[in-house]
């Protein structure tokens, strides 16, 4: 399924830049070409894998001269020509739905012109008694040090999707539960890619730019700042600039492929501190969002149920349901139990 909505997204965003005249770019091409990045990527991941446990090895036998044989025995070990297949596969399929869904996310502003800022606020408002929930936080908060703290938060989720698909495709045997992940989040980057057409919102921050004068300058604030100078670049020239517009603020793909990442944890039973780190990290991604500006209460919501309509539509793809309900069913196999 992962593989199928690469397909599909990659052709979507294709149609759509052919029909609305736009370009298809590489949105991280800034740092190098796709075609020595991904091998970079996979060549990281290997060796994150192999070398720490060929050195332990080496070292436990007491001849650290022997590492270089240790790195054969366990590439034998833990890289058979089957685990390479599907660490290939998983890769490539990400990363086509991860260009496709910026690109579409770049075409947003030409297909549909609204803006549904005034309702998103009007609904925030309602639920939080005629207050805005970002000024509520910034008074229980303060703009000080909160404001940094936060900004350190949404900067750190920017790591949390490639670690956790390293987990899944690299680190990880268990391809089962790799798969179920690797698919979920590719069919959150698809839902999101709909509700962005469906509502589009640029978020609080630049619809009530008065809400936010009081925080202190962060790192999250010069995003924002060059976030909204691409928006300009390419509503004024799409073909003039190598920049793609990333502003959207419905659903909520922060808080959604968190809770994506929470469900299953949950559901593979991962060690219990690791599920309650990532519901801890979930809590102050939500909190992050609305206090710096980035989404709505709302938004957050629609992240809610886009992450677990996720989990659900991968675990019908992946065969991890029972009768229609999100269970992990296939167990790891017996052999290479141990980490090191």
């Amino acid at each position: 399924m992962a593989t199928a909505l690469a397909i599909a997204m990659t052709a979507a965003a294709l149609i759509v830049a052919v029909v609305e005249d736009l370009p298809f770019r590489d949105p991280d091409s800034l740092v190098g070409p796709t075609y020595v990045r991904l091998p970079i990527i996979l060549a990281l991941g290997y060796l994150t894998d192999v070398l720490p446990r060929a050195v332990s090895r080496a070292s436990r036998a007491g001849a650290l001269t022997g590492t270089w044989h240790q790195v054969v025995v366990v590439t034998r070990e833990r890289w058979p020509l089957e685990h390479v297949r599907f660490a290939l596969i998983g890769l490539g399929s990400w990363y086509l739905t991860y260009v496709s869904f910026r690109n579409l996310k770049s075409y947003v502003p030409y297909v549909n012109h609204d803006l549904f800022d005034d309702a998103f606020a009007k609904i925030d408002r309602f639920m939080f008694f005629g207050n805005d929930p970002a000024a509520l936080l910034q008074n229980v908060l303060g703009t000080g040090w909160a404001a940094h703290f936060m900004s350190f938060v949404y900067i750190a989720w920017i790591a949390v999707v490639p670690v956790t698909l390293a987990a899944a495709l690299v680190w990880s045997r268990n391809v089962s539960g790799g798969s179920w992940l690797v698919t979920a989040v590719a069919v959150d980057w698809a839902l999101g890619a709909a509700t962005y057409f469906a509502f589009p919102a640029v978020g609080p921050k630049y619809a009530q730019p008065d809400l936010f004068t009081k925080l202190e300058h962060t790192p999250v604030t010069s995003l924002q700042n060059l976030m909204i100078a691409e928006r300009a670049e390419v509503l004024s020239d799409p073909w003039a600039t190598e920049a793609v517009q990333t502003i959207a603020a419905f659903a909520s793909l922060h808080v959604g492929i968190t809770v994506t990442i929470c469900v299953i944890a949950h559901l593979l039973r991962l060690h219990v501190w690791v599920r309650a780190a990532l519901w801890s990290f979930l809590f102050l991604t939500v909190v992050s969002t609305v206090y710096l500006g980035w989404h709505y209460v709302a938004d957050a919501f629609g992240g809610l149920v886009l992450g677990v309509a996720g989990v659900w539509f991968a675990a019908l793809a992946t065969g991890n349901h029972l009768r229609g309900r999100p269970v992990y069913r296939q167990q790891e196999p017996k052999r290479e139990q141990v980490l090191i």
